[in-house]
C-alpha cells in the first residue's frame, strides 16, 4: 500500500476510535476577574494591536500585560486583510505569557478559520499569500501544476496563465501550513468553537438551535472533531491526489461522487471518500451552525428570542456575545434585553469602514474600548432598521420627517398604482407612499405600524397619520435597495438572506391572520438587498371587523411559536385600547382581540 495511503488509513482508525477524555478541553471557566474579548480580525494587525494595548493586555513592546485578564479572540482572524499571519503569530505567543501570568488567551475558530482548513480560499488577500512566499517550494509547484493541466486539459500555455493568476506565489505554502499537521493548521484544529467565562458565552456566529439539541461538549467535541476529520480526510485525499489543491471547494463533493475507483481499488480508498463526501454537508460549516449563524442577530425578537433563550441553557450561560456581523453604525451592540451582545465593529477599517472595539467584563460591570482610546463606552441597544434609511436615521427621526418634512413632489400613480410622495426637512430626502384614509379614524397603515412595534416583529416600515393634497390618510416609508417577491422569486434570490426565509415567511403568516390581510400580494412583499430582511409593506386592505383569516390563509399551516405565544399574551385589553383607539374604532379594535384569541388558542 503507498504510503499516501497507508498514512489514511491510520487517520481514519484514529478518529473512530479516540476515547472522549482525548477530546476534552477546557471550555468553561468560573471566578474570572476581567475578561476582554475583541472579533474579527481580518488581517487587521496594527487595529489589533492598538485595541488591545488601550484595554492593558499588550504592552507597547508587545508583551502581555494582562495580568489574570481573559482575552477572548471570538473568530475570524483571518481573511481580507494584510497581516492575518502576524496576529496569529502575536496570538500564539500570547497564549504561552498569559497563562504564565495566570490569565489565558481564548482562541475560538471563526467561518474564516474553518475556511482556510477546508481550502476555502475566496476571502485570502494578496499579502497574506505573499506573508507565505519565502516558503514556497518550485517542486511542490511544478507537480501541482502538472496535476492542474491534467485536470482540466487544453492548451498548456493558457492553462499555465490561468495557474500563475489563481494560485500565486505563497499559496500552496499557505496550504501546507493550514493543513492538519502544518503550523497554524495543527494550532487552530485545538480551539474551542465555544467558551464559557463567568456564565458569558463567546462563539463566533450565534448559538443557533443545533446548541440547544447537543449542548455545550457537542458542539466543542463532536462539530469540533467534525472539522478535525474533515481536515485530516481532505489532507489525505490530496496526498493521495483524488483531490487537489487546485480544485474549488465548491466541487469537492461532485469530484467525490464522480470518481470512479479501480476494480481493484483500495477499500480505504472508498473509506476516505465516504467520510470526505459525508463531511462536506456538516453542521458546523453550514449556515445554520454555530460558526455562520446570523438568525440570532438578524431575526425579529418574536422569531428568535425563544431559540436563543433554549440554546443558552443548554449550554448554561445567562448571555452570548458573537461576532461575524458587522453591526449598523460600528458601535458594539446589544439586544433581547442584554442577552446578546453583537462586537464585530469592523475593525478591517479599509474594507469595512469601522475601527477595533473590544468589550470589557469586570464583575457586573460591561463597558467597551475603542482603538481611538475612548472608553467607558456601553454597548448601545440594536436599532430598529426595517429597510435602509438615510444615514440610518432612528425610527423615531424617520418618523418626525414623514409628519413634518416637507412635501416637495407628488406621483400620484407609479408602475405598482402607488401615490408615492418625496418628503424633505431640508438635509434629507426621502419616498414614502400615501394612503388615503376610507374613513375618519380609521387608518390601517398606522396600526399595522405600531401593531409591528409592540410585537418587536420589525418588519413594517415607519408609518404616520399625514395629510396630503388635502386627504387625510398615512405615509409609510419606501425604503431603498430594495426589491419585491415577485421579482425575487423569479430570479432565485435570497438564499443567502441572513433571517431565512423560511423563519420569516411563517411569521408573517401570523402576521397576516392577526390583522386580517386581505391585501397580500408579491409586490406588498419587500425585501431590502442587503441581508434580505422581509419588509411587510402597504397595508390598506386590514383590520377587518372579522374574525377568523383572510381567504388566502384559510388552509395555510399557522404555527403560533413560543415567541408568538409570549407577545399575543402581552397584548392585553387594555394596551390595545391604549394604542389604536385614535386608528381603530370600536368594531375593528374587537375583531383584533378576537383574533389574538383564536391565535392563542391555535395547538
Amino acid at each position: 500500500m503507498p504510503r499516501n495511503l497507508r498514512s489514511l488509513v491510520f487517520i481514519l482508525i484514529v478518529l473512530s476510535t479516540v476515547p472522549d477524555s482525548v477530546w476534552a478541553r477546557e471550555w468553561r471557566f468560573d471566578d474570572v476577574d476581567r475578561v476582554v474579548a475583541i472579533a474579527d480580525i481580518h488581517g487587521a494587525y496594527d487595529a489589533m494591536v492598538t485595541t488591545l494595548q488601550n484595554v492593558d493586555v499588550l504592552g507597547n513592546d508587545l508583551a502581555w500585560t494582562g495580568e489574570r485578564t481573559h482575552l477572548v479572540i471570538v473568530g475570524d482572524i483571518l481573511d481580507r486583510g494584510p497581516k492575518s499571519r502576524a496576529a496569529m503569530d502575536l496570538l500564539m505567543r500570547l497564549e504561552g505569557e498569559a497563562e504564565a501570568a495566570g490569565g489565558r488567551v481564548h482562541v475560538l475558530i471563526g467561518n474564516h478559520e474553518s475556511m482556510i482548513l477546508t481550502g476555502d480560499m475566496r476571502y485570502v488577500s494578496a499579502p497574506e499569500y505573499e506573508a507565505f512566499a519565502g516558503e514556497a517550494d518550485a517542486d511542490e509547484r511544478a507537480r501541482w501544476f502538472d496535476l492542474y493541466v491534467g485536470r482540466h486539459g487544453g492548451d498548456t500555455d493558457e492553462l499555465r496563465g490561468k495557474f500563475e493568476k489563481s494560485y500565486p506565489k505563497g499559496y500552496f505554502a499557505m496550504r501546507r501550513a493550514f493543513a492538519a499537521d502544518g503550523h497554524y493548521g495543527r494550532w487552530l484544529l485545538q480551539k474551542n468553537i465555544i467558551a464559557v467565562i463567568n456564565g458569558t458565552a463567546f462563539v463566533h456566529g450565534g448559538l443557533p438551535p443545533v446548541a440547544a439539541q447537543i449542548g455545550l461538549q457537542g458542539i466543542n467535541k463532536d462539530l469540533q472533531q467534525e472539522l478535525v476529520e474533515y481536515v485530516e480526510v481532505l489532507g489525505a485525499l490530496t496526498d493521495a491526489e483524488i483531490l487537489l489543491p487546485t480544485d474549488s471547494h465548491y466541487n469537492y463533493k461532485a469530484l467525490l461522487t464522480n470518481y470512479l475507483p479501480a476494480l481493484d481499488e483500495d477499500p480505504e480508498v472508498l473509506q476516505a471518500i465516504e467520510a470526505g463526501t459525508r463531511l462536506v454537508n456538516s453542521s458546523l460549516v453550514s449556515t445554520n451552525g454555530p460558526l455562520w449563524y446570523r438568525n440570532n442577530i438578524m431575526c425579529p425578537r418574536i422569531v428568535e428570542e425563544h431559540r436563543l433563550d433554549a440554546a443558552l441553557a443548554a449550554i448554561g450561560a445567562d448571555r452570548v456575545v458573537v461576532g461575524h456581523t458587522p453591526t449598523p453604525g460600528r458601535k458594539v451592540l446589544q439586544r433581547f434585553d442584554g442577552k446578546l451582545i453583537e462586537i464585530d465593529t469592523g475593525m478591517l477599517n479599509f474594507y469595512y469602514s469601522g475601527i477595533g472595539h473590544a468589550l470589557v467584563l469586570e464583575g457586573d460591570s460591561v463597558s467597551v474600548t475603542n482603538q481611538l482610546g475612548v472608553d467607558s463606552l456601553v454597548p448601545l441597544q440594536q436599532p430598529r432598521n426595517v429597510g435602509r434609511r438615510p444615514d440610518n436615521l432612528t425610527a423615531e427621526d424617520l418618523a418626525v420627517l414623514l409628519e413634518e418634512g416637507d412635501i416637495i413632489a407628488v406621483d400620484k400613480i407609479d408602475a405598482l398604482r402607488r401615490t408615492v410622495v418625496k418628503v424633505s426637512d431640508g438635509e434629507q430626502t426621502l419616498d414614502a407612499v400615501f394612503s388615503k384614509a376610507k374613513r375618519r379614524g380609521f387608518y390601517s397603515g398606522v396600526a399595522a405600524y405600531r401593531l409591528d412595534r409592540l410585537l418587536e416583529l420589525d418588519m413594517v416600515p415607519v408609518t404616520v397619520m399625514r395629510e396630503v393634497d388635502g386627504s387625510d390618510g398615512s405615509l409609510q416609508f419606501l425604503p431603498g435597495n430594495s426589491i419585491d417577491e415577485a421579482e425575487r422569486s423569479a430570479t432565485g434570490q435570497g438564499g443567502g438572506a441572513w433571517c431565512s426565509l423560511t423563519d420569516q415567511w411563517p411569521a408573517m403568516y401570523v402576521f397576516d391572520v392577526l390583522v386580517y390581510n386581505e391585501g397580500r400580494s408579491q409586490h406588498r412583499m419587500m425585501y431590502d438587498k442587503s441581508s434580505w430582511r422581509l419588509i411587510l409593506s402597504e397595508h390598506d386592505r386590514t383590520f377587518s371587523n372579522k374574525k377568523g383569516r383572510p381567504a388566502h390563509l384559510k388552509n395555510a399551516p399557522i404555527t403560533v411559536s413560543p415567541g408568538w405565544n409570549s407577545a399575543l399574551t402581552e397584548l392585553s385589553d387594555e394596551l390595545l385600547e391604549e394604542t389604536f383607539s385614535d386608528v381603530l374604532d370600536e368594531r375593528r379594535l374587537r375583531a383584533l382581540k378576537a383574533r389574538r384569541d383564536e391565535l392563542l388558542a391555535t395547538p
